[in-house]
């Protein structure tokens, strides 16, 4: 992993860590800043009765913009989600990107839930998966070059436009 392996990784960690900050926030544009003018984004979950990933998003960085900058404009949960990402493994491909697995848990907080006075302020478990984040080492920082969202989890709530 290059000549300093120990930076590398302590920079690639940070990136990852502050982009789930950045997407609790809601901060887009700050999140976006992260990724490269060429960045690709895809969130996909596996079926085993097709046999294949379903793809429920996918976009790149232009496409995100102008999606993110509509949000407010959706009908939408705004129940806060809180990602916890861990970290794994770090690998440098040939052409020097890194290739980045990590661990993902989404937790969301209902506002209101579907009975308002029962569940709102109930915390659960929003959708669990991987991110697989193709990245590259920019002046000392990591930057996204690709993000995929790989989910276990397979069923998304009606009102879910958040990317993860």
């Amino acid at each position: 992993m290059g000549t300093n392996g120990v930076a590398v990784g302590e920079s690639v960690r940070d990136a990852v860590y502050r982009s789930c900050i950045l997407l609790d926030d809601e901060k887009w544009s700050d999140w976006l800043n992260l990724c490269d003018a060429d960045f690709e984004y895809e969130i996909t979950a596996w079926s085993p009765e097709i046999n294949k990933d379903m793809i429920y998003f996918s976009g790149n960085r232009d496409y995100l913009q102008s999606m993110t900058d509509m949000l407010d404009k959706h009908n939408t949960d705004h129940s806060p989600l809180r990602r916890h990402a861990t970290v794994y493994t770090i690998d440098e491909n040939d052409d020097g990107t890194l290739t980045v697995m990590s661990s993902l848990a989404i937790y969301q907080n209902l506002l209101d839930g579907i009975n308002s006075h029962i569940d709102a302020g109930e915390s659960h478990l929003f959708v669990i998966g991987r991110y697989i984040d193709k990245m590259k080492i920019e002046d000392g920082k990591a930057i996204f070059l690709e993000r995929k969202v790989a989910l276990d989890t397979r069923r998304l709530d009606k009102g879910s436009h958040w990317p993860l």
